[in-house]
């Protein structure tokens, strides 16, 4: 069974710290709507953000466009793929000195969101395809001009349409290809309206697709259908520690505006959870049918599908292995496997929440970076609030009116945490030093 998860502040040191319990039904306010407290083991850093004592963070880069998911090379080279082309460019390399990092290059003349290395080729999605250029042995582009489309045609209807991109170690690539819908109404996003029988968009969205990672032109027939029913996903990444498949999921909007009769406005904004599940080829998520109400702790039938906040899903859709508040956009996730970060660190996952724009009349929330526990391949204990502050208030978190709104994850060769923001373009990288 899966565990619906507290959020705390930074408390290693078991101080002061302000508890997010996201399975409280009885009060009238959750705790995810209070203000961020400093706790006495937090440090608001030079760059703006909080982070644990004991870590330093800077901004190494500004400025730089929608600077969406990054990874950074064995050899310490960057690479940051831009939500939209900056100057005809999509893709950013920059290399770092003396604490800032200077753009050498930019190519690819296509916006989207993923990016990644592996096996000496630096991966990179459109929001229709999947590219992949060779690297050399300083973990340059040998040729930007020239990259080898490995996944072509997926569906882009301009709603959930990122594909971000992760790869196993036997030789396959996943992506997730988001519904082009909130919940599969025959009318999206109307009142009142009926699920569709059968979703339909299932048959090429809604889920995660794998693919072959050194085969070219691949289409849908070529690929797998490796997960279904989920919504959206953004953040994914592969967790050597069990060899499996971790995904976050953002959750449908809207249960009291369709279907107000059902639902509060409270609700609502809480409802439903962010669910990270661990994928096994074949598992269903159950999207567009259930939802998972990590008040209750149960899986939920739509109220598109007859639900009305009561009657609990089937059982043959799996169970989230860890569940967040409701609307908070986890973008990126990241398994922590250097040794720079105390013993605590290694093997658990970290969460960069983009931050809520639908949770009115309830405070905004999010627009932090979590830090997930892990034991033996599972979240295990509370989710913890590791570096904050990048909305630039409390006051700007609750109008949802955030300077900074983290978005992708990397682990540098030194074991340091690079963040991006989408905002202003920022890139943040986060070190510790006993």
């Amino acid at each position: 069974m899966n565990k619906t998860l507290k959020i705390v502040l930074p408390a290693f040191a078991l101080s002061a710290s302000v508890l997010f319990n996201a399975c409280k039904s009885n009060d009238s306010k959750t705790a995810v709507d209070d203000t961020l407290k400093s706790s006495a083991d937090t440090t608001k850093t030079a760059a703006g953000i909080a982070v644990p004592d004991g870590f330093t963070a800077t901004v190494i880069a500004k400025d730089l466009g929608g600077t969406r998911h990054i990874v950074v090379s064995p050899k310490g080279v960057i690479y940051v793929k831009l939500g939209q082309p900056k100057d005809g460019k999509g893709i950013l390399m920059l290399v770092e000195n003396n604490g800032t990092a200077e753009v050498k290059a930019g190519f690819g003349d296509y916006g989207g969101t993923g990016i990644t290395i592996k096996n000496g080729y630096l991966y990179a999605s459109s929001n229709q395809d999947i590219y992949r250029y060779k690297l050399n042995d300083k973990d340059e582009v040998i040729d930007p001009s020239k990259p080898e489309k490995i996944v072509t045609g997926l569906i882009d209807r301009h709603q959930h349409e990122s594909k971000s991109i992760v790869l196993d170690d036997a030789g396959n690539l996943y992506t997730n290809i988001g519904a082009y819908s909130n919940s599969c109404q025959i009318k999206d996003r109307e009142k009142g309206s009926l699920g569709q029988k059968d979703c339909p968009i299932l048959d090429s969205a809604g889920g995660i697709w794998q693919f072959k990672a050194d085969k070219p032109n691949q289409t849908y027939k070529d690929g797998v259908r490796y997960a279904t029913g989920l919504r959206n996903v953004v953040g994914l990444d592969w967790n050597k520690q069990v060899n499996q498949l971790f995904v976050m999921q953002h959750g449908r909007d809207g249960l009291h505006d369709l279907f107000p009769d059902l639902y509060t406005v409270q609700q609502q904004a809480e409802l439903p959870a962010e669910c990270m599940y661990a994928l096994k080829k074949g598992d269903n998520a159950g999207w567009p049918y259930i939802y998972y109400d990590q008040l209750q702790k149960k899986k939920m039938l739509a109220p598109e599908y007859g639900g009305d906040g009561k009657k609990e899903g089937d059982s043959k859709f799996i169970d989230p292995v860890a569940a967040y508040p409701g609307h908070l956009a986890p973008n990126g996730l990241l398994f922590y496997t250097a040794n720079q970060f105390p013993e605590q660190y290694k093997n658990g996952a970290f969460i960069a929440f983009h931050g809520s724009w639908n949770r009115a009349p309830e405070p905004q929330a999010g627009y932090y970076v979590v830090f997930q526990p892990f034991k033996d391949g599972k979240p295990s204990g509370d989710g913890v609030v590791f570096a904050d502050n990048f909305s630039g208030s409390p006051q700007n978190t609750a109008k949802g009116a955030a300077m900074h709104r983290p978005c992708g994850l990397a682990q540098g060769p030194d074991g340091s945490l690079y963040v991006t923001d989408d905002s202003k373009g920022y890139i943040y990288k986060i070190s510790y030093k006993k």
